[in-house]
């Protein structure tokens, strides 16, 4: 049996067991040399890449719940999927093996990519690796080779759970990032802050969506921005409300998230996901040298960078503070490289 430790179970989440993964809760600390260099409003940092399992990230949250479910449901291996460079992954990877379970991973791309960043450290940790030839999360056949790999494990006798955060899975996910919005708003009252804006990246889409289902149910006139990495506002604007209320279902909360309620922005995606651009650059470089802050290229640089363009448009001119999501993925600088960043900036110098 896997040694397991429960999270106290406390306000809104209070319904969704957790298991201890993670170092919780995360600082939330200012960072006043970037907003000198912005010439902006104070600028906060929520340090989720602080919170501890793995490199830590916003992943450690969401699997607390998802690992909770796996445990209940007797599972032995975990199943999950994404790019082949996922922080998921290698947090998902890293929960299974701290709880004692088996991890196989569905990696988007193919065999023989650079073993480096997530997917060096996904093979340390002892996950199972299979790939599978897309690069669309959505595409029909994820789920149906994920079901492939249920059944041949079923059949050598192993006990397997499925992670499909976007699945079936999502409701969970999201409804973990309830604490967050908890924890934030409990931290802005004790440093004497009202932020008016909360940047979050928007990859799946759930911590957006936990934490605008969180923010709404506390009453906090906080507004949540999620910056899109992957996919356009069109298509993450309804998927993101209707994980929020299955979530507030869940949780059986009240409150129902409407698309009113986030603002998106889908201008920093570029070339596409995974591909740096030369504001994520500049971001990520920013952020290094005024705050020791370490972004990656594909999510966290590209909110950095959404950020940086709203305040340099005046948007938050004589408004009140801004929060910023650190939402973790260092392995990605690795994975990168520096020739990659160097030819992101180089798009902009041509």
């Amino acid at each position: 049996m896997p040694i397991v430790s429960m999270r106290p179970q406390a306000g809104a989440s209070a319904a969704l067991p957790r298991v201890v993964l993670g170092t919780l809760p995360t600082p939330l600390d200012e960072a006043p040399r970037l907003a000198a260099a912005l010439g902006s409003p104070p600028i906060w940092v929520k340090r989720e890449d602080l919170s501890g399992l793995a490199l830590g990230g916003n992943k450690t949250r969401q699997l607390e719940a998802l690992m909770a479910a796996a445990l209940a449901a007797g599972a032995d291996t975990v199943i999950a999927t994404a790019a082949a460079q996922s922080n998921f992954c290698r947090t998902t990877a890293a929960a299974a093996a701290k709880l004692g379970l088996g991890a196989v991973l569905l990696l988007r791309g193919h065999d023989g990519l650079p073993v480096t960043g997530n997917l060096l450290l996904d093979r340390l940790l002892g996950a199972e690796i299979e790939f599978i030839d897309t690069a669309d999360p959505y595409d029909p056949a994820v789920p149906l080779r994920l079901e492939q790999i249920a059944g041949r494990l079923r059949a050598a006798g192993r006990r397997p759970h499925l992670i499909h955060v976007v699945g079936s899975s999502g409701a969970i996910g999201a409804a973990a990032y309830l604490p967050a919005a908890e924890e934030l708003v409990s931290q802005s009252r004790a440093h004497g802050v009202a932020p008016a804006a909360l940047y979050v990246t928007a990859g799946s889409g759930l911590t957006v969506a936990g934490l605008a289902l969180g923010l709404k149910h506390l009453g906090s006139p906080m507004r949540v921005v999620g910056i899109c990495a992957q996919k356009p506002a069109a298509f993450m604007r309804p998927l993101i409300v209707e994980r929020a209320n299955e979530a507030a279902a869940l949780l059986g909360i009240s409150t129902r998230v409407e698309a009113t309620d986030i603002a998106l922005d889908d201008r920093q995606i570029g070339p596409g996901y995974g591909t740096a651009t030369p504001a994520s650059v500049e971001a990520i470089e920013l952020a290094a040298r005024t705050e020791g802050l370490l972004l990656d290229p594909v999510y966290t640089g590209k909110c950095m960078a959404g950020l940086i363009a709203d305040i340099r448009a005046g948007r938050w001119s004589g408004g009140g503070p801004v929060v910023f999501l650190h939402s973790g993925g260092t392995p990605g600088l690795f994975a990168y490289g520096a020739d990659r960043l160097e030819a992101a900036r180089s798009v902009a110098a041509a």
